[in-house]
């Protein structure tokens, strides 16, 4: 993004460095078998890169034409000046507030071929993360407010999310359209212990689009239903055996039943499940929306076929900022979301987030030429 580039989005929240060991060479049926006590596994070289999704989101938006200025909390150590290289390389508009009391966060990305991801996840200054590190000022001129993986941050999520719903209570009052991803959660996370029934239904009417993924919202909404989902995948990745309309549908229900006025649930490499509200829903969203092409629309975007499978470690945020940036150019809901699986298929491509990206317009094309 250029110095003279107004930011039209702003992207808050997690922030960290992914360091991710090579894996191309390593075979395994499943991550259990390369874990074992006392098993030598032979890597190749670590890709170091900014990751979370601050920097996947935001760089990506400002890849594919929409510049972005990206608020995270880091520490005072090395980790930090790494990181501030590496955003400053591509050019970001960055408010990174420096928290000398903690780390900055990291991840070590385990990515075997073929095997869902596993993190290793320090999640350090995030979690101090708080209402406040997003001034007034920071949304002047802003259209777009995305925040991602609030299940990372303990001070936003305790007493019930109180700042949380502070934060996108007042980004609501500047006006601007919202859009909220969540993350994974510990189950001995103080996240774990929120009643995510109870916080949902008061947050979600503030968020514009929300985008989390299947195993996320499941063990928010139904613990038991993700229970039986671990069950039945037996130590294989949980997207290989769900069925869409028995294991997602419901969960769209609820949400939908919450205030939600458009949801994405990302399914992994099967693809991504939508729906949106009414007419007079879609209309509260400011942007230049085809209404007729969002109102009461519902479907299942399966994935597109990469080309190659190097790692899947930042493809649910850049697909999600794919979708950002097609919402902002108007496409119909449809459009977005095959923008946005498609986006995700050529993430995964690459061992990082953000070198597999291509134009929107080369999406369209590929995806036109038949791409299967």
């Amino acid at each position: 993004m250029s110095h003279g580039d107004t930011p039209k989005a702003i992207v808050a929240g997690h922030i960290c460095l992914d360091i991710t060991p090579a894996m191309a060479a390593v075979s395994a049926d499943s991550l259990s078998q390369l874990l074992q006590p006392g098993k030598l596994v032979h890597v190749g070289a670590a890709d170091v890169h900014t990751g979370g999704c601050v920097a996947n989101t935001g760089l990506a938006l400002g890849r594919l034409g929409l510049p972005a200025r990206l608020i995270a909390r880091v520490g005072d150590d090395p980790m930090a000046d790494l990181l501030r290289t590496l955003l400053q390389a591509e050019g970001a508009d960055c408010a990174l507030v420096c928290d000398p009391s903690s780390s900055t966060s990291y991840s070590i990305v385990i990515a075997p071929p073929g095997i869902d991801r596993i993190f290793w996840h320090n999640p350090g200054a995030n979690e101090g993360f708080s209402e406040a590190d997003v001034p007034d000022s920071a949304l002047d001129g802003a259209v777009l407010f995305h925040f991602g993986y609030p299940p990372l941050m303990s001070r936003l999520c305790s007493h019930n999310g109180a700042e949380l719903m502070q934060l996108f209570e007042r980004v609501k009052a500047h006006g601007l359209c919202t859009s909220m991803d969540m993350a994974a959660i510990d189950a001995t996370s103080e996240a774990a212990k929120i009643n995510w029934q109870t916080l949902l239904p008061q947050l979600l009417p503030l968020v514009d689009f929300f985008l989390p993924s299947a195993e996320e919202i499941c063990f928010m909404l139904d613990r038991s239903r993700y229970a039986d989902w671990l069950r039945r995948a037996n130590g294989r990745d949980i997207t290989e055996i769900l069925d869409i309309e028995q294991d997602v549908h419901p969960l769209i229900e609820q949400l939908m039943a919450m205030g939600s006025k458009v949801v994405v649930i990302k399914c992994g490499a099967r693809g991504m499940c939508y729906r949106a509200a009414s007419a007079d829903a879609i209309r509260t969203i400011p942007l230049p929306l085809p209404v007729p092409e969002w109102a009461s629309q519902a479907g299942f975007q399966p994935s597109f076929t990469p080309r190659r499978v190097l790692s899947a470690t930042g493809a649910g945020d850049t697909s999600i900022a794919a979708f950002l940036a097609s919402a902002m150019e108007g496409r119909g809901l449809a459009h977005c979301v095959r923008r946005a699986a498609a986006t995700g298929a050529c993430c995964v491509e690459t061992y990082d987030a953000l070198s597999g990206l291509v134009p929107l317009t080369e999406l369209d094309r590929r995806i036109a030429d038949g791409w299967r």
